[in-house]
């Protein structure tokens, strides 16, 4: 064992799966307002259950009531309705419909299901603003958000939403086809949409509509819902026109509403005299800040980035997932169908490398403030598998470099991992095969 490896020994907390197991992280949360909780691939199940095992902690013991996921809005907001006693659904699985869209596992999973049921069950017992509720944080959502806004407005002002569907013709041409509208407005093959979709986002910003009426036609919250929606709108124009400009603009395009939406929660439930501290589920490329990564080197920025700017000292913790090996829910290629794959053992100098060798199954790494932070202080290799995996390619594919004690404030680390199961379980997904641990073999 190296002396870096002997000395995070000491430090690591092993993680039980007992009642106190994260203790020090809610130390380290103390009054923060934000937490955000990582993940090194969309479709770990370690990383979900013990996002929603501290989630609930911070629910119960520290009164978060903001759930705020890397998804998108209406696919989510579908959920919040539920888990607040509202909505149509009956059942969580209803509520979770929404989320038809690749990849369906990343929130129509067990896990998942798991925690929505829990919360649910956590608000029954509580007046409507002491409820936590459960809202998407992503912008992929053009045309279903679109017809939110002009639901919202039928019910609330039939003349509003007569504007609005003017407005929104502009979109009409591409058959919902976000890429397609975006290809053509980038290189002028027809007129872009961005005036429209600021002009509607500014008009529902500025809408006086009395709560007491607004509340009997559309419920509460509805119209904050249709700003956001319409947010939504106008970023996602904007993400689809800069796909064809090259990735790193794009991705500042997304990173950027995430914050933006992240701001607006916070702002509009502490404006209604409500708890208002957020937990964030996202990949640990959105969450730990991008000035300590490679991502940087290209002009990237990211959530985690701007929410450290814009917070004080001690108002936001930021925490990383790490895996050594063991299988993922992933696909060969984007809109493929869900597969369990083994992944590989991680690359030596890794960050998951190093972990592996403490010897320590499951642990939690304190990072802000501890002797771990100068340990591990430098950039190494750390690996970033999304919603498509491709181990021949393990390298240029997913790791990237991070130092990590710069980029998050704690770190959760699982040697062994396994994939998470859809609700909605493919061909290429099953949990009985046979998985070699050899595979793949070579590079």
């Amino acid at each position: 064992m190296s002396g870096v490896a002997e000395s995070l020994r000491s430090l690591a907390q092993p993680l039980t799966g007992g009642a106190r197991d994260y203790d020090a992280l809610l130390d380290l949360v103390g009054g923060a307002r934000t937490v955000l909780l990582g993940e090194a691939s969309h479709g770990t199940e370690e990383f979900y259950r013990e996002r929603a095992r501290i989630t609930r902690r911070l629910i119960e013991e520290r009164g978060f009531t903001l759930v705020a996921v890397e998804a998108d809005w209406p696919d989510a907001y579908r959920v919040n309705r539920w888990v607040r006693g509202e909505g149509r659904d009956s059942t969580a699985t209803e509520s979770l419909d929404g989320f038809r869209r690749f990849p369906r596992w990343m929130w129509r999973n067990r896990m998942v299901l798991e925690f929505v049921e829990w919360l649910r069950e956590h608000n029954d017992p509580l007046p409507h603003h002491r409820r936590a509720g459960f809202y998407g944080l992503d912008l992929y959502s053009l045309y279903a958000s679109i017809e939110a806004v002009l639901g919202v407005l039928d019910r609330m002002d039939p003349e509003a939403a007569g504007r609005a569907r003017r407005r929104y013709a502009c979109f009409d041409h591409f058959e919902e086809d976000t890429q397609a509208y975006g290809y053509s407005a980038e290189f002028g093959l027809s007129p872009s949409c961005e005036g429209e979709a600021i002009a509607q986002l500014l008009e529902l910003q500025r809408a006086d509509v009395d709560p007491a009426h607004r509340d009997d036609v559309a419920g509460p919250d509805e119209l904050f819902s249709a700003q956001q929606n319409a947010r939504l709108v106008k970023n996602a124009e904007e993400y689809y026109r800069t796909m064809f400009r090259g990735r790193d603009e794009s991705w500042n395009v997304r990173d950027r509403h995430m914050a933006e939406t992240l701001e607006a929660l916070l702002e509009h439930f502490s404006r209604r005299g409500e708890s208002a501290r957020a937990v964030v589920w996202a990949h640990n490329s959105h969450l730990g800040d991008a000035r300590a990564t490679s991502m940087a080197d290209r002009g990237e920025w990211n959530l985690g980035q701007l929410v450290r700017e814009r917070s004080s000292p001690g108002e936001s913790v930021s925490v990383g997932f790490t895996t050594h090996t063991g299988t993922v829910t992933a696909a060969d290629d984007w809109g493929d169908p869900a597969e369990l794959m083994a992944m590989r053992p991680s690359l030596p100098g890794s960050i998951e490398c190093l972990f592996h060798e403490l010897a320590v199954p499951d642990f939690f790494l304190a990072l802000r403030g501890s002797p771990a932070a100068g340990s591990l202080a430098g950039r190494r290799l750390e690996r970033a598998i999304g919603v498509i995996y491709r181990p021949a390619t393990e390298r240029i594919s997913h790791y990237f470099s991070a130092d990590l004690p710069a980029q998050f404030d704690a770190v959760v680390h699982f040697d062994r991992t396994r994939g998470v199961e859809p609700l909605d379980l493919d061909e290429g997904w099953n949990a009985s095969k046979e998985l070699s641990e050899t595979f793949p073999s070579g590079y």
